[in-house]
């Protein structure tokens, strides 16, 4: 049965690829897509699913030029904001100018496919230097990052999401030291996490009943504090590109109660990327 979302629900983790005539892709990009995925396809696809507003992601294929991800949300400013790929250097005027262009906050890839980690230091002085914008630090690495970079991120001075369900094995259950680990994080109110990527930590595909009572654990226990995505176009996808009505038909599965999903979908979001209170 299709699930039916409610107004003003969020897509807060999608991405988008070009057209590299226009947005041409970084000459050192871990990955390139084989195949553009513009803005208009987005706007498309979260129309047709009932999601109002929306995230977008800047991806490693574009690199530090966040121009692909600025021009999706400026073309819908009132329900669209960005997450950017920034060096640790980069100006505060910069800053200033990304947060009047829809940016709210700054992510960090620490998964071994897509190259070279900042040091976390570097990544921490940054948020402090971003902190009085309210944006946030948004972290995706291999879960061994939740116990190696756990102490870390405690002392950042911004809220922290962590993305993807911590990308743990859904396999090793969740008394696993990654999600248990996880969980401590989350009992800091500082800390967020996307319950997006199901499909990825997932050992027994669709529809990811391995991976939903990860889900459904956060959002029960965490419910302020929680956002889901559908993380289109899946890039770097092992397994089957997910059904994208799918997605969102689970999200009734972990999160069951009208309540729940107003939490998840509008009311975490909106206070999370400052949407306003015009859409």
């Amino acid at each position: 049965m299709t699930t039916t979302l409610p107004p003003r629900a969020c897509n807060a983790h999608c991405h988008v690829f070009g057209p590299r005539a226009r947005f041409p892709y970084a000459p050192d990009a871990t990955f390139v897509p084989k195949k553009d995925a513009p803005k208009e396809q987005l706007y498309a696809l979260n129309d047709s699913l009932g999601l109002e507003r929306c995230v977008v992601v800047q991806s490693a294929c574009h690199g530090f030029d966040n121009r692909a991800t600025e021009d999706a949300v400026a073309s819908r400013p009132a329900s669209y904001r960005g997450i950017a790929l920034l060096p640790t250097d980069v100006e505060d005027a910069e800053l200033k100018r990304l947060d009047a262009a829809g940016f709210r906050g700054v992510r960090f890839n620490f998964m071994g496919h897509l190259g070279r980690h900042t040091p976390i230091e570097d990544v921490l002085s940054l948020a402090g230097r971003f902190a009085s914008l309210g944006w946030h630090l948004q972290i995706h690495g291999d879960p061994a990052l939740l116990t190696e970079l756990g102490p870390a991120l405690r002392r950042c001075p911004t809220p922290v999401v962590i993305d993807h369900i911590g990308r743990i094995d859904a396999a090793l259950g969740v008394n696993q030291p990654y999600f248990q680990a996880l969980l401590k994080l989350m009992a800091d109110e500082r800390f967020w996490v996307k319950v997006s990527g199901m499909d990825r930590i997932t050992r027994l595909g669709p529809p990811y009943a391995d991976a939903q009572p990860f889900a459904r654990m956060l959002v029960a226990e965490f419910g302020s504090r929680v956002v889901w995505g559908n993380d289109w176009p899946h890039p770097n996808h092992a397994g089957p590109v997910p059904d994208e009505q799918q997605l969102v038909d689970l999200i009734a599965k972990i999160a069951p109660t009208p309540s729940a999903r107003d939490a998840l979908l509008v009311h975490n979001p909106e206070r999370l990327y400052q949407f306003g209170d015009n859409t």
